[in-house]
C-alpha cells in the first residue's frame, strides 16, 4: 500500500514560522511532523511515499531526500508555488500512487494513530478517520454511523486529515486547483464514504499556539517520568 503526505500547504495560519519554512518541517520534541508520519507509515507497512511539495518545497526534499534513511522511497510531486488544494494535489499525483488503494495524510498533524488499523481495501470509494472534535472545530465535520459517512446526524466528529481512497474516487476530475470538501460531499450523497472513529491522540498544527501546545504537553509528560 502506498501513501500521500499532503505537504504543499503555505501555512498562512502558522505565520511567521512558514515565511522560512514550510509547516510539515516544523518540529514537536526535536522531530520534524512529517518525519512522524513517515515513521508511522514505515511502522505499518508502507514502503513508497509521494509527498506533495509547493511553498519552501525544496526545504522538504532537501531534508527528506530519497526516504532511505527512514525505510521507505519518497516521490515527489512539486506543484511549485501554484498550490493546487488537497483534491488537486492528489489528481496531480496519481500517476505515482498506482491502481491501488492508498492512503492519503496531512503533513501538519501530530498523532499517535496506528495506520495498520486502516483497511487496504476498503468497502466504499473512500475511508476517512473520525477524531473527537477539538476546541478550534466544536461543530465537526461529519457523522459515522454503521461503519458510514453521512451529512447529518446527532453528533458529527471532525475529519482527521487521514483516508483511504481507491484512484477512481477522483475519476472525471479535471486537473488543476481543487479542494477535497465538494469531492466529500458528493461521494456521501452517493453513499461512497466509509469510516472510522479514532480515539487516541491527535492534533491539528495549524498554528504557532498549538505547536506551543503539544511541545509543552510533551515536556510536562517527559517530566513525569
Amino acid at each position: 500500500m502506498r501513501a500521500m503526505i499532503l505537504a504543499a500547504g503555505r501555512g498562512e495560519r502558522m505565520r511567521p514560522l512558514t515565511d522560512v519554512m514550510p509547516k510539515p518541517l516544523l518540529e514537536v520534541a526535536g522531530k520534524a511532523l512529517i518525519v512522524y508520519q513517515i515513521e508511522a507509515l514505515e511502522a505499518a507497512g508502507v514502503k513508497e511515499v509521494v509527498i506533495n511539495t509547493g511553498h519552501l518545497g525544496e526545504q522538504i526534499q532537501y531534508e527528506l531526500g530519497t526516504g532511505s534513511s527512514l525505510g521507505v522511497d519518497i516521490y515527489y510531486s512539486d506543484e511549485g508555488e501554484n498550490i493546487l488544494e488537497t483534491a488537486g494535489g492528489i489528481i496531480q499525483a496519481l500517476p505515482l500512487l498506482g491502481e491501488d488503494p492508498f492512503i492519503v495524510t496531512n503533513g501538519d498533524i501530530f498523532t499517535d494513530f496506528d495506520y495498520r488499523s486502516l483497511p487496504s481495501e476498503p468497502d466504499y470509494d473512500g475511508h476517512l478517520v473520525l477524531v473527537d472534535n477539538p476546541p478550534h472545530n466544536p461543530q465537526g465535520d461529519f457523522t459515522f454511523e454503521n461503519g458510514r459517512i453521512i451529512e447529518q446526524g446527532s453528533k458529527k466528529l471532525t475529519y482527521s486529515g487521514i483516508a483511504v481512497f481507491y484512484p477512481h474516487f477522483f475519476e472525471n476530475c479535471n486537473p488543476g486547483r481543487a479542494p477535497l470538501a465538494p469531492l466529500l460531499h458528493r461521494s456521501i450523497k452517493n453513499g461512497g464514504l466509509g469510516g472510522q472513529h479514532f480515539i487516541g491522540s491527535w492534533n491539528d498544527i495549524g498554528t504557532p499556539a498549538r505547536l506551543k501546545e503539544v511541545n509543552d504537553n510533551i515536556v510536562k509528560k517527559g517530566c513525569k517520568h
